[in-house]
Order: C-alpha cells, then sequence, then structure tokens
C-alpha cells in the first residue's frame, strides 16, 4: 500500500505532471458543482490531457458507467444525499468491480479511511488534498497501487481483527442484494421468485450464498446483523442492470 509522501521531509516538488502513455478517463462524484468544478481543474492540472466526466450522485454516475465502459478511474465523494456511509462505494464497486474507485472525503479520520480501504475503495484523499500530493495519489492507483494519506496510523489489534458487517456486504452481488432486501421484508422464497421473476431453487441458492458470505447461520440473524444499515439505496442501484445475474 502506498502511503502518502510526508510533506515536512518531501523534496521540492517538480511540476504535478503525470506522464501517461494513453489518455486517462475520470468520472467524479459529487453533489456539490463547485467542488466538481475545483476537483475537475485540479485533475486536469496534474494529468496532461485527461477526459473528466461528472457525476452528481450514484445513480448519475452508474449511468455514466454503464456508458462509458473505458474510464479509468472514479472520484467518489462520501457525504451524498440518497446514501448513508459506505453505500454509495459499494454499490459502485458491486456494480462495476473493475473501475477503480479512490474517495474524496472531508472526513479526515484515520478509521473511515482504514473502513474505505477494506470495503474496496483504490485509495482515500482529504478533500484539503494539496494539487502535488493529489498527483501522487493518482499516479499510485493508476499504477494498481492503494493510496493512503501519509502519517495515517495502522489500525489497532481490535480493529485489524474485526470484520464488519459493511465489508461482508460488499462482497454480495446486485441480485444478492435484492435477495437480502426482500429477506428484511419478510418476504418468502416463493413470494421472491415471482417478484424478481426467478426459479424458487435459484433464489435458495441466492440465501444460503448471503448467509454464507454475512457468515450467519439464518435468515432472522441476516435482518438483526444489517437492522441498523439502510439497504433500500443499495437495493435501488443494483435494479440498474438490464439483466440479473439470476
Amino acid at each position: 500500500m502506498r502511503r502518502g509522501t510526508d510533506r515536512a521531509h518531501a523534496a521540492p516538488a517538480a511540476p504535478p505532471q503525470i506522464g501517461v502513455a494513453a489518455v486517462v478517463q475520470i468520472l467524479i462524484v459529487d453533489d456539490h458543482p463547485l467542488f466538481r468544478e475545483a476537483l475537475r481543474g485540479a485533475v486536469t492540472a496534474v494529468l496532461d490531457g485527461a477526459e473528466v466526466e461528472e457525476a452528481d450522485g450514484v445513480d448519475a454516475a452508474c449511468r455514466v458507467l454503464e456508458r462509458q465502459r473505458n474510464l479509468d478511474l472514479v472520484l467518489l465523494d462520501l457525504g451524498m444525499p440518497g446514501v448513508a456511509g459506505f453505500e454509495g462505494m459499494i454499490a459502485l464497486r458491486s456494480r462495476f468491480p473493475r473501475v477503480p474507485v479512490v474517495i474524496v472525503s472531508g472526513h479526515e479520520d484515520p478509521r473511515v479511511m482504514r473502513e474505505a480501504i477494506r470495503l474496496g475503495a483504490a485509495g482515500f484523499v482529504p478533500k484539503s488534498i494539496e494539487r502535488p500530493v493529489l498527483a501522487e495519489a493518482l499516479r499510485a492507483v493508476l499504477n494498481g497501487e492503494v493510496y493512503m494519506p501519509a502519517g495515517t496510523p495502522a489500525a489497532p489489534a481490535g480493529e485489524a481483527r474485526g470484520e464488519g458487517i459493511a465489508a461482508r456486504l460488499a462482497e454480495l452481488t446486485p441480485q444478492q442484494l435484492r435477495v437480502l432486501q426482500m429477506i428484511r421484508q419478510g418476504l418468502l422464497n416463493k413470494q421472491i421468485a415471482h417478484e424478481l421473476g426467478i426459479g424458487e431453487t435459484t433464489v435458495k441458492a441466492h440465501v444460503s450464498e448471503v448467509l454464507r458470505k454475512l457468515k450467519v447461520v439464518s435468515r432472522t440473524q441476516a435482518v438483526i446483523e444489517t437492522a441498523k444499515l439502510d439497504l433500500s439505496a443499495l437495493e435501488r442501484i443494483a435494479g440498474g442492470r438490464e439483466r440479473p445475474d439470476a
């Protein structure tokens, strides 16, 4: 994992251009137009010739990603209307697992940063980041590395051992997220099959996978484990696929 340069001990930075052989395509996802504009300016300043798309929310981001399959990177804000916590990132990672997602957030709590990486983010950069550091972060992620800000402390032993329910939810496919949402609504397998237009045997297989990935032994335990999470946004976004993974 790449840690950001310690600015206090760094040598004077050269102009923060990142040389790339091909045009880099980046999607900025944030509900504030002024911040999108500022981040676009910063990205194009450090990535010569970069093509930048914008989206004002996760739904809009999904539409862009469906339309443009060659995007290299998503820069995603955490705090947007309609999604809570890491739900937006989990939804994007579930539907578009090949596209790396970097969290750009005003939250600078190390626990938030570590959780983002644990859930599959390719990096975490604070909104207060300086352009030379942004250049370093983008270079690292585009080279297949995971980026964390300099000085981010390692996880305490207890946190490192614990695997939160959100991390387990990140392993579910969009169809499994739909099934979990219906389990939480109290629907039986036959009812779920009718709602999704699939066979009851297929539903049973999905339920088994949901329980296995959540590391629970019953539907009731799955409901209890996810009771504090709002899965409606995930289920709605997962529903955007033209053909469910039945």
